[in-house]
């Protein structure tokens, strides 16, 4: 998620998660086989791989769990999954972009179809709202490791873009190139990090009024929902009176 409270909108989906944890260890485990199938089963030696561990880590997935995933990679019964990309607007034209993971791209295609239209949306072709986003690193931290100025001192001198910090943790942003070795010189300075990964961050954010707020996230959680998306990233703004409203 992102735009003006974009911790609070991270963490209202992280909420809408949560009620469906079995769900969710399910698309971490198929990241998890996907990465190590891949490259090397082994997380030092695989960016991907150490990036969706940390995730599964984050959401307190089991250590058997992981393990099974990164085994199940090297068999021969690994199911093929392709990388997908679809584009499009939800209410509100707000840009969305869905990321996923499928054995059979017809029946995701008709589905996220299908979601986008019965939330008042439009699928497009692929690269139909991507050029309203930018693909870069990103690195976060919990508040606990340390000050906004400290983290801020550090991702410059590790060579990030950019670090925002709000009352929900230090967010870093970086290339795709630096992603790496920032989060390598971030990590040996203040330990392992919350999250590492690459995202699309809006190059502007769009205002959404309540009822189309609504809708937006019912849509974004129904995408959710389906066990082939990954991610989801969507360009809007909601303020933080407006957020509090819908998560309560």
């Amino acid at each position: 998620m992102a735009g003006h409270s974009q911790f609070k909108n991270i963490m209202f989906r992280k909420g809408a998660q949560d009620a469906k944890r079995s769900r969710m260890f399910s698309k971490l485990a198929r990241e998890i086989t996907v990465a190590a199938k891949m490259g090397l089963p082994e997380p030092d030696k695989n960016p991907r791989l150490r990036a969706a561990i940390i995730a599964a880590r984050v959401q307190n997935m089991p250590k058997d769990n992981i393990d099974r995933a990164i085994k199940k990679s090297q068999g021969g019964d690994a199911e093929n999954y392709e990388e997908v990309r679809y584009e499009g607007y939800g209410p509100g034209g707000i840009a969305v972009i869905v990321e996923a993971l499928t054995d059979n791209r017809n029946r995701t295609a008709a589905e996220v179809r299908s979601i986008f239209s019965k939330h008042g949306g439009s699928l497009g072709e692929t690269g139909s709202v991507g050029f309203m986003f930018n693909r870069v690193g990103q690195i976060t931290y919990p508040l606990t490791v340390g000050d906004a100025d400290s983290m801020l001192e550090a991702a410059i001198d590790a060579g990030a873009d950019d670090c925002g910090s709000s009352e929900d943790g230090h967010e870093v942003t970086t290339t795709v190139e630096q992603l790496g070795a920032v989060r390598d010189a971030l990590e040996a300075k203040f330990g392992p990090a919350a999250g590492a990964k690459l995202v699309w961050k809006p190059v502007n954010t769009n205002p959404v009024g309540e009822d189309d707020a609504r809708t937006l996230f019912k849509m974004l959680d129904t995408l959710d929902d389906n066990d082939d998306v990954q991610n989801v990233y969507a360009n809007f703004e909601v303020s933080d009176s407006l957020m509090a409203k819908l998560s309560a």
